[in-house]
Protein backbone atom coordinates (compact mmCIF):
# COMPACT_ATOMS: atom_id res chain seq x y z
CA UNK A 1 0.00 0.00 0.00
CA UNK A 2 1.19 3.44 -1.18
CA UNK A 3 2.53 6.34 2.05
CA UNK A 4 1.65 9.44 1.13
CA UNK A 5 3.31 12.24 1.73
CA UNK A 6 0.87 14.21 2.80
CA UNK A 7 -3.00 13.02 3.55
CA UNK A 8 -5.25 16.32 4.16
CA UNK A 9 -8.54 15.68 5.72
CA UNK A 10 -11.28 17.78 4.63
CA UNK A 11 -12.09 19.17 1.22
CA UNK A 12 -13.49 22.55 1.82
CA UNK A 13 -12.04 25.70 0.66
CA UNK A 14 -8.47 24.75 2.80
CA UNK A 15 -8.13 21.50 2.24
CA UNK A 16 -8.86 21.88 -1.36
CA UNK A 17 -6.14 24.79 -1.91
CA UNK A 18 -3.48 23.18 0.26
CA UNK A 19 -3.37 19.67 -1.46
CA UNK A 20 -3.33 21.55 -4.82
CA UNK A 21 -0.15 23.24 -3.86
CA UNK A 22 1.49 20.58 -1.90
CA UNK A 23 1.22 18.38 -4.82
CA UNK A 24 2.41 21.48 -6.99
CA UNK A 25 5.48 21.20 -5.09
CA UNK A 26 6.11 17.23 -6.12
CA UNK A 27 4.28 15.79 -3.07
CA UNK A 28 2.34 12.47 -3.31
CA UNK A 29 -1.23 13.63 -1.65
CA UNK A 30 -4.49 11.91 -0.77
CA UNK A 31 -7.39 14.51 0.12
CA UNK A 32 -9.88 12.89 2.37
CA UNK A 33 -13.76 13.86 2.37
CA UNK A 34 -16.73 12.32 3.89
CA UNK A 35 -19.20 13.17 0.59
CA UNK A 36 -18.40 14.24 -2.85
CA UNK A 37 -19.66 17.91 -2.50
CA UNK A 38 -19.80 18.54 1.66
CA UNK A 39 -22.02 20.36 3.23
CA UNK A 40 -19.54 22.42 4.98
CA UNK A 41 -19.04 26.38 5.35
CA UNK A 42 -17.23 26.20 2.26
CA UNK A 43 -20.12 25.34 0.14
CA UNK A 44 -22.49 27.98 1.99
CA UNK A 45 -19.90 30.87 2.37
CA UNK A 46 -21.02 34.39 0.60
CA UNK A 47 -17.35 34.04 -1.14
CA UNK A 48 -15.87 38.01 -0.40
CA UNK A 49 -12.54 38.66 -0.57
CA UNK A 50 -12.11 41.68 1.60
CA UNK A 51 -8.65 42.34 0.33
CA UNK A 52 -9.05 45.97 1.83
CA UNK A 53 -9.36 44.74 5.32
CA UNK A 54 -5.60 43.99 6.76
CA UNK A 55 -5.55 45.74 9.91
CA UNK A 56 -1.60 44.56 10.91
CA UNK A 57 1.31 44.42 8.96
CA UNK A 58 0.82 40.74 8.50
CA UNK A 59 -2.68 40.35 7.76
CA UNK A 60 -2.44 43.28 5.01
CA UNK A 61 0.64 41.58 3.87
CA UNK A 62 -1.86 38.46 3.13
CA UNK A 63 -4.72 40.47 1.80
CA UNK A 64 -2.08 41.87 -0.80
CA UNK A 65 -0.62 38.54 -1.72
CA UNK A 66 -4.29 36.99 -1.68
CA UNK A 67 -6.33 39.26 -4.20
CA UNK A 68 -2.71 39.57 -6.42
CA UNK A 69 -3.81 34.96 -6.72
CA UNK A 70 -7.23 35.22 -7.00
CA UNK A 71 -6.91 37.73 -10.06
CA UNK A 72 -4.88 34.94 -11.57
CA UNK A 73 -5.78 32.19 -10.02
CA UNK A 74 -8.83 30.92 -12.81
CA UNK A 75 -5.82 31.12 -15.74
CA UNK A 76 -3.53 29.24 -12.86
CA UNK A 77 -6.17 26.55 -12.42
CA UNK A 78 -7.36 26.40 -16.06
CA UNK A 79 -10.91 27.18 -14.69
CA UNK A 80 -12.85 30.01 -14.22
CA UNK A 81 -13.20 30.26 -10.35
CA UNK A 82 -15.87 33.25 -10.92
CA UNK A 83 -13.52 36.03 -9.57
CA UNK A 84 -15.00 39.45 -10.10
CA UNK A 85 -14.74 42.76 -7.95
CA UNK A 86 -18.19 44.71 -6.30
CA UNK A 87 -19.22 47.27 -4.25
CA UNK A 88 -19.48 46.23 -0.52
CA UNK A 89 -21.96 48.27 1.29
CA UNK A 90 -21.74 48.12 5.12
CA UNK A 91 -24.76 49.44 5.85
CA UNK A 92 -25.98 51.63 9.40
CA UNK A 93 -29.49 51.48 10.99
CA UNK A 94 -30.96 54.62 11.69
CA UNK A 95 -30.11 54.64 15.01
CA UNK A 96 -25.75 53.75 14.71
CA UNK A 97 -23.45 56.79 15.17
CA UNK A 98 -21.10 56.85 12.31
CA UNK A 99 -17.81 58.24 13.91
CA UNK A 100 -18.15 54.68 16.47
CA UNK A 101 -18.64 52.42 13.66
CA UNK A 102 -16.26 53.94 11.85
CA UNK A 103 -13.37 53.28 13.96
CA UNK A 104 -13.05 49.43 13.45
CA UNK A 105 -12.05 50.12 10.11
CA UNK A 106 -9.54 52.90 10.62
CA UNK A 107 -6.70 50.74 10.67
CA UNK A 108 -7.83 49.04 7.63
CA UNK A 109 -5.06 49.03 4.78
CA UNK A 110 -8.19 50.79 2.89
CA UNK A 111 -11.00 51.83 4.75
CA UNK A 112 -14.05 51.38 3.58
CA UNK A 113 -16.00 55.59 2.98
CA UNK A 114 -18.87 57.05 4.74
CA UNK A 115 -21.54 57.90 2.48
CA UNK A 116 -25.13 58.87 2.77
CA UNK A 117 -28.43 56.86 2.86
CA UNK A 118 -29.04 58.29 -0.98
CA UNK A 119 -25.47 57.60 -2.38
CA UNK A 120 -25.83 53.75 -0.95
CA UNK A 121 -29.06 53.81 -2.78
CA UNK A 122 -27.43 54.86 -5.83
CA UNK A 123 -25.28 52.31 -5.54
CA UNK A 124 -28.31 49.51 -5.04
CA UNK A 125 -31.03 50.19 -6.10
CA UNK A 126 -33.07 47.52 -4.12
CA UNK A 127 -32.15 49.35 -0.65
CA UNK A 128 -34.50 50.78 1.47
CA UNK A 129 -32.72 53.95 2.01
CA UNK A 130 -35.30 55.03 4.63
CA UNK A 131 -34.39 51.91 6.70
CA UNK A 132 -30.32 52.74 6.85
CA UNK A 133 -28.79 55.87 8.37
CA UNK A 134 -25.90 55.54 5.45
CA UNK A 135 -23.47 53.29 4.96
CA UNK A 136 -19.31 52.01 4.37
CA UNK A 137 -18.76 51.64 0.83
CA UNK A 138 -15.33 49.83 -0.11
CA UNK A 139 -14.56 47.38 -3.20
CA UNK A 140 -14.66 43.81 -2.60
CA UNK A 141 -13.96 40.56 -4.23
CA UNK A 142 -16.14 37.69 -4.80
CA UNK A 143 -15.96 34.15 -5.96
CA UNK A 144 -18.13 30.83 -6.29
CA UNK A 145 -17.12 28.90 -3.90
CA UNK A 146 -17.79 25.65 -5.22
CA UNK A 147 -16.23 27.08 -8.21
CA UNK A 148 -13.10 27.87 -6.52
CA UNK A 149 -13.02 24.40 -4.82
CA UNK A 150 -13.78 22.47 -8.26
CA UNK A 151 -10.99 24.49 -9.84
CA UNK A 152 -8.51 23.61 -7.25
CA UNK A 153 -9.35 19.82 -6.94
CA UNK A 154 -9.35 19.54 -10.37
CA UNK A 155 -5.92 21.00 -10.83
CA UNK A 156 -4.65 18.80 -7.67
CA UNK A 157 -5.62 16.20 -9.88
CA UNK A 158 -3.89 16.58 -13.27
CA UNK A 159 -0.98 17.22 -10.76
CA UNK A 160 -1.37 13.26 -10.09
CA UNK A 161 -3.20 14.20 -6.76
CA UNK A 162 -5.83 11.00 -5.16
CA UNK A 163 -8.87 11.77 -3.83
CA UNK A 164 -11.17 9.39 -1.95
CA UNK A 165 -14.84 9.68 -0.53
CA UNK A 166 -14.74 8.09 2.78
CA UNK A 167 -15.57 9.37 6.76
CA UNK A 168 -12.06 9.23 8.92
CA UNK A 169 -12.47 7.12 11.99
CA UNK A 170 -9.03 7.57 13.61
CA UNK A 171 -5.31 8.27 13.64
CA UNK A 172 -2.96 6.01 13.38
CA UNK A 173 -0.45 6.81 16.07
CA UNK A 174 2.66 5.20 17.77
CA UNK A 175 3.35 6.63 21.05
CA UNK A 176 4.04 10.44 19.65
CA UNK A 177 4.04 9.81 15.84
CA UNK A 178 0.53 9.85 13.41
CA UNK A 179 1.59 7.53 10.78
CA UNK A 180 -1.83 7.95 8.90
CA UNK A 181 -5.37 7.70 9.33
CA UNK A 182 -8.05 5.32 9.67
CA UNK A 183 -11.70 5.26 7.59
CA UNK A 184 -14.31 3.41 7.96
CA UNK A 185 -13.32 1.50 5.10
CA UNK A 186 -9.67 0.62 5.20
CA UNK A 187 -6.39 2.85 6.83
CA UNK A 188 -3.68 4.66 5.12
CA UNK A 189 -0.14 5.65 5.62
CA UNK A 190 1.71 8.97 5.24
CA UNK A 191 4.74 10.46 6.54
CA UNK A 192 2.31 13.48 7.29
CA UNK A 193 -1.44 14.31 8.10
CA UNK A 194 -3.06 17.31 8.13
CA UNK A 195 -6.50 18.09 9.27
CA UNK A 196 -7.70 20.79 7.73
CA UNK A 197 -11.96 19.84 8.70
CA UNK A 198 -12.59 23.27 9.87
CA UNK A 199 -15.05 22.50 12.39
CA UNK A 200 -14.97 19.08 12.35
CA UNK A 201 -11.03 19.32 13.22
CA UNK A 202 -11.45 19.75 16.97
CA UNK A 203 -13.91 16.74 17.38
CA UNK A 204 -11.67 14.29 15.18
CA UNK A 205 -8.37 15.70 17.04
CA UNK A 206 -10.25 15.34 20.82
CA UNK A 207 -10.77 11.86 19.32
CA UNK A 208 -7.79 11.00 19.49
CA UNK A 209 -6.84 12.61 22.92
CA UNK A 210 -5.44 15.62 21.27
CA UNK A 211 -6.84 19.41 22.40
CA UNK A 212 -6.56 22.74 20.21
CA UNK A 213 -7.17 25.76 20.58
CA UNK A 214 -10.40 26.07 17.90
CA UNK A 215 -13.83 26.71 18.33
CA UNK A 216 -16.87 27.03 16.14
CA UNK A 217 -20.15 28.14 15.32
CA UNK A 218 -23.42 26.96 13.82
CA UNK A 219 -24.14 29.58 10.94
CA UNK A 220 -27.72 29.51 9.15
CA UNK A 221 -28.78 31.41 6.55
CA UNK A 222 -31.29 30.85 3.48
CA UNK A 223 -30.07 29.71 0.01
CA UNK A 224 -32.23 30.92 -2.55
CA UNK A 225 -32.61 29.54 -6.37
CA UNK A 226 -32.04 31.84 -9.19
CA UNK A 227 -34.20 35.06 -8.90
CA UNK A 228 -35.43 37.50 -11.71
CA UNK A 229 -33.85 40.22 -9.74
CA UNK A 230 -29.98 41.86 -9.55
CA UNK A 231 -28.61 43.04 -6.58
CA UNK A 232 -25.49 44.55 -7.59
CA UNK A 233 -23.76 44.84 -4.08
CA UNK A 234 -22.71 42.67 -1.23
CA UNK A 235 -24.96 43.96 1.76
CA UNK A 236 -23.48 43.35 5.39
CA UNK A 237 -24.02 45.32 8.82
CA UNK A 238 -21.55 48.10 9.48
CA UNK A 239 -21.46 46.76 13.16
CA UNK A 240 -21.51 43.54 12.96
CA UNK A 241 -22.00 41.17 16.13
CA UNK A 242 -20.26 37.84 14.90
CA UNK A 243 -16.62 38.66 16.08
CA UNK A 244 -17.64 40.07 19.34
CA UNK A 245 -19.26 36.73 19.92
CA UNK A 246 -16.31 35.12 18.69
CA UNK A 247 -14.10 37.13 21.23
CA UNK A 248 -15.91 36.11 24.28
CA UNK A 249 -16.78 32.08 23.08
CA UNK A 250 -13.28 31.39 23.03
CA UNK A 251 -11.93 32.47 26.00
CA UNK A 252 -10.09 30.07 28.16
CA UNK A 253 -12.17 29.47 31.17
CA UNK A 254 -14.80 28.42 27.94
CA UNK A 255 -12.30 25.47 26.90
CA UNK A 256 -13.57 22.65 28.93
CA UNK A 257 -17.26 23.08 27.70
CA UNK A 258 -15.81 22.94 23.89
CA UNK A 259 -15.79 19.10 24.15
CA UNK A 260 -18.84 18.50 26.21
CA UNK A 261 -21.99 18.24 24.10
CA UNK A 262 -25.24 20.49 25.57
CA UNK A 263 -23.60 23.87 25.67
CA UNK A 264 -24.36 26.98 24.61
CA UNK A 265 -21.59 29.41 25.44
CA UNK A 266 -22.96 32.90 24.20
CA UNK A 267 -26.13 33.92 22.95
CA UNK A 268 -26.32 33.78 19.57
CA UNK A 269 -26.42 36.72 17.00
CA UNK A 270 -27.85 38.05 13.97
CA UNK A 271 -25.82 40.40 11.32
CA UNK A 272 -28.26 40.56 8.59
CA UNK A 273 -27.00 40.22 4.92
CA UNK A 274 -27.39 39.48 1.58
CA UNK A 275 -25.01 38.12 -1.80
CA UNK A 276 -25.83 37.75 -5.18
CA UNK A 277 -24.16 35.28 -6.89
CA UNK A 278 -23.92 34.92 -11.20
CA UNK A 279 -26.15 32.58 -12.12
CA UNK A 280 -28.68 34.40 -9.73
CA UNK A 281 -29.20 32.82 -6.34
CA UNK A 282 -28.54 34.56 -3.54
CA UNK A 283 -27.41 33.28 -0.07
CA UNK A 284 -29.06 35.99 2.93
CA UNK A 285 -28.15 35.45 6.76
CA UNK A 286 -26.68 34.96 9.12
CA UNK A 287 -27.36 34.06 12.77
CA UNK A 288 -24.04 32.47 14.43
CA UNK A 289 -24.76 30.56 17.61
CA UNK A 290 -22.03 28.65 19.64
CA UNK A 291 -23.39 25.56 20.63
CA UNK A 292 -20.70 22.64 21.60
CA UNK A 293 -22.49 19.95 19.71
CA UNK A 294 -21.94 19.83 16.02
CA UNK A 295 -25.23 18.15 15.27
CA UNK A 296 -27.54 20.14 18.12
CA UNK A 297 -31.16 20.60 16.98
CA UNK A 298 -31.80 24.02 15.49
CA UNK A 299 -35.42 25.61 14.67
CA UNK A 300 -35.28 26.22 10.65
CA UNK A 301 -38.33 27.96 10.60
CA UNK A 302 -37.89 30.42 13.46
CA UNK A 303 -34.42 31.30 12.13
CA UNK A 304 -35.67 31.43 8.51
CA UNK A 305 -38.21 34.24 10.15
CA UNK A 306 -35.91 35.97 12.08
CA UNK A 307 -32.92 36.64 9.08
CA UNK A 308 -36.14 37.21 6.35
CA UNK A 309 -37.85 39.96 8.65
CA UNK A 310 -33.75 41.69 9.17
CA UNK A 311 -32.82 41.67 5.69
CA UNK A 312 -36.25 42.68 4.32
CA UNK A 313 -36.64 46.44 6.29
CA UNK A 314 -33.53 47.06 4.36
CA UNK A 315 -34.12 45.10 0.71
CA UNK A 316 -37.84 44.57 0.72
CA UNK A 317 -37.85 42.78 -2.91
CA UNK A 318 -36.04 39.86 -0.18
CA UNK A 319 -39.00 39.74 1.77
CA UNK A 320 -40.69 37.24 0.14
CA UNK A 321 -38.78 35.14 -2.46
CA UNK A 322 -38.68 31.38 -1.91
CA UNK A 323 -35.60 30.04 -0.07
CA UNK A 324 -34.09 27.18 1.91
CA UNK A 325 -32.87 27.51 4.87
CA UNK A 326 -29.36 25.94 5.87
CA UNK A 327 -26.83 25.29 8.21
CA UNK A 328 -23.31 24.77 8.39
CA UNK A 329 -20.19 25.13 11.34
CA UNK A 330 -17.59 27.74 10.87
CA UNK A 331 -14.22 27.65 13.29
CA UNK A 332 -12.50 30.39 14.22
CA UNK A 333 -9.56 30.93 16.57
CA UNK A 334 -9.12 32.58 20.08
CA UNK A 335 -7.02 35.86 18.17
CA UNK A 336 -8.44 36.19 14.58
CA UNK A 337 -5.45 34.47 12.90
CA UNK A 338 -5.71 30.49 11.88
CA UNK A 339 -3.97 27.54 13.12
CA UNK A 340 -1.34 26.92 11.02
CA UNK A 341 1.53 24.14 11.22
CA UNK A 342 2.47 21.23 13.40
CA UNK A 343 0.62 20.21 17.04
CA UNK A 344 2.96 20.61 19.41
CA UNK A 345 4.02 17.25 21.56
CA UNK A 346 3.79 14.91 18.52
CA UNK A 347 5.20 14.51 15.13
CA UNK A 348 3.46 13.85 11.98
CA UNK A 349 0.31 15.75 12.33
CA UNK A 350 -0.49 19.31 11.71
CA UNK A 351 -3.98 21.68 11.46
CA UNK A 352 -4.94 24.34 9.20
CA UNK A 353 -8.13 25.57 10.50
CA UNK A 354 -9.99 29.09 11.87
CA UNK A 355 -9.42 31.77 9.17
CA UNK A 356 -10.97 34.90 9.95
CA UNK A 357 -11.60 35.69 6.13
CA UNK A 358 -10.25 32.72 4.43
CA UNK A 359 -10.98 33.63 0.83
CA UNK A 360 -8.56 36.65 1.44
CA UNK A 361 -5.68 34.52 3.62
CA UNK A 362 -6.24 30.81 2.16
CA UNK A 363 -4.62 30.79 -1.09
CA UNK A 364 -1.28 32.76 -0.08
CA UNK A 365 -1.05 30.59 3.29
CA UNK A 366 -1.44 27.13 1.12
CA UNK A 367 0.81 28.61 -1.03
CA UNK A 368 2.80 29.50 1.60
CA UNK A 369 2.61 26.41 3.34
CA UNK A 370 3.44 23.82 1.05
CA UNK A 371 6.29 25.91 0.16
CA UNK A 372 8.05 26.02 3.72
CA UNK A 373 7.17 21.99 3.80
CA UNK A 374 10.03 21.45 1.26
CA UNK A 375 12.08 24.57 2.01
CA UNK A 376 12.52 26.99 4.38
CA UNK A 377 10.78 28.25 7.29
CA UNK A 378 8.57 31.14 6.74
CA UNK A 379 7.80 33.76 8.91
CA UNK A 380 3.88 34.70 8.22
CA UNK A 381 3.38 30.34 8.68
CA UNK A 382 5.57 30.54 12.12
CA UNK A 383 2.76 33.49 13.44
CA UNK A 384 -0.03 30.93 13.06
CA UNK A 385 1.61 28.65 14.66
CA UNK A 386 0.05 26.84 17.77
CA UNK A 387 2.27 27.67 20.60
CA UNK A 388 1.86 31.32 20.09
CA UNK A 389 -0.61 30.93 22.66
CA UNK A 390 0.51 31.21 25.84
CA UNK A 391 1.92 28.73 28.32
CA UNK A 392 -0.44 29.57 30.84
CA UNK A 393 -2.96 29.33 28.97
CA UNK A 394 -4.55 25.39 29.03
CA UNK A 395 -3.16 25.00 25.35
Amino acid sequence: MQTFDWIVVGNGLVGAAVSYELARCGLSVLLLDRALDPDNATRYSYGGIPHWSGGTALTQQLCHEGIAKHRQLSEELESDTQFRELDLLLTLTTDSDPKAAAEPYANCATPPQLISAAEAKALEPLLNQDAIAGAFTVRHGHVSPTALVKAYNQSFQRLGGTRVIASVVDLVRIKDRVTGLLTSEQAYPAKQVLVAAGAFSRRLLHQAKITVPLYYTHAELIETPPLDLTLRSLIMPAQTQRFALEAKASQPETDAQWDQPGHEITPPSLDSGAIQFLDGHLRLGQISRTLTDLEADLDAAKSDRSMRTEIASQIPDLADVPGTWRRCRVSFSRDGLPLVGPIPGLKGIHIMAGFSAPFVYLPPVAQRFAQAVVGETDPVITAMALDRFSESEPF
